[in-house]
């Protein structure tokens, strides 16, 4: 499977422009089997949602509708996060988007609290695995990457998706982290982060794709727009997890109750 990770400057509440920009750069990419965004990449990370927002249909949220369609004309897999409102609640919902229209959504469990998202937000509670073309994607955002027990492989993934807006005070933590996350669960992490500053925070990217040993496949440039490709080879993850079979020592009793 061929995936491309698209790291890009967030326009801030101007959702007509960051689809226009997010066409461009898909365009350019053609080919790809699944395509990665940012954390709430058609509005900015709108830590106060109210008016920035969208509905939870297709009716009235244009990204979810424009996340339907362009799967749909590039057969592929588009994912990222949106601000929704669900009813009175908002939530930072991750949407991955199948060719045939289906989709998966992932409501952010750990809402940041340094940055006050869990003032406006209210948090998903349970983890999400979606599956496309025999391949099981955990569906993660942004600060969930600091909480390695929510990313625990009960052997039931094998790649992890990381849509985020991570600043680049932070940086050393984002890089440091995708890559544990990706040796300590035997999986692909792919972790797209944004570039650029919004009201609150200036954003380096340092998107990447990483397979199971650590090992770094591609890595955006920083600070600026780019798209990177990668395959994932399932037949060397498997292999890997017979030769070295890390997953079949996960401690179980302590972790019984995180699909619960």
């Amino acid at each position: 499977m061929r995936v491309t990770i698209l790291q890009k400057d967030i326009y801030w509440a101007d959702i007509e422009a960051n689809l226009s920009v997010t066409n461009r750069m898909i365009k350019e990419s053609r080919g790809s089997d699944l395509y990665l965004l940012p954390e709430m990449w058609s509005t900015g990370f709108a830590t106060e949602p109210e008016g920035i927002a969208e509905g939870v249909t297709p009716e009235d949220n244009i990204t979810l509708k424009w996340m339907i369609n362009a799967a749909n004309d590039n057969n592929c897999v588009i994912a990222g996060s949106v601000a929704v409102k669900d009813g009175e609640k908002y939530k930072n919902r991750f949407y991955f988007i199948r060719p045939d229209g289906s989709y998966e959504q992932y409501d952010k469990h750990h809402l940041f609290r340094y940055g006050h998202e869990d003032k406006y937000y209210e948090a998903g509670n349970r983890r999400v695995i979606a599956e496309y073309k025999n391949i099981r994607f955990l569906l993660n955002t942004c600060y969930d990457l600091r909480f390695p027990i929510w990313q625990r492989n009960f052997n039931d993934y094998d790649v992890l998706l990381m849509t985020a807006n991570w600043p680049q005070s932070r940086q050393n933590a984002w890089e440091t982290l995708l890559k544990a996350r990706a040796i300590e669960n035997q999986c692909y992490a792919i972790g797209c982060n944004r570039v650029g500053n919004d009201p609150h925070n200036n954003y380096a990217g340092g998107s990447a794709i990483i397979d199971a040993y650590g090992h770094t496949l591609c890595e955006s440039m920083k600070e600026e727009n780019d798209t990177i490709s990668a395959e994932l080879n399932m037949e060397a993850l498997r292999h890997l997890r017979t030769k070295f079979p890390v997953l079949d020592d996960t401690d179980q009793i302590i972790f019984k109750n995180i699909n619960n």
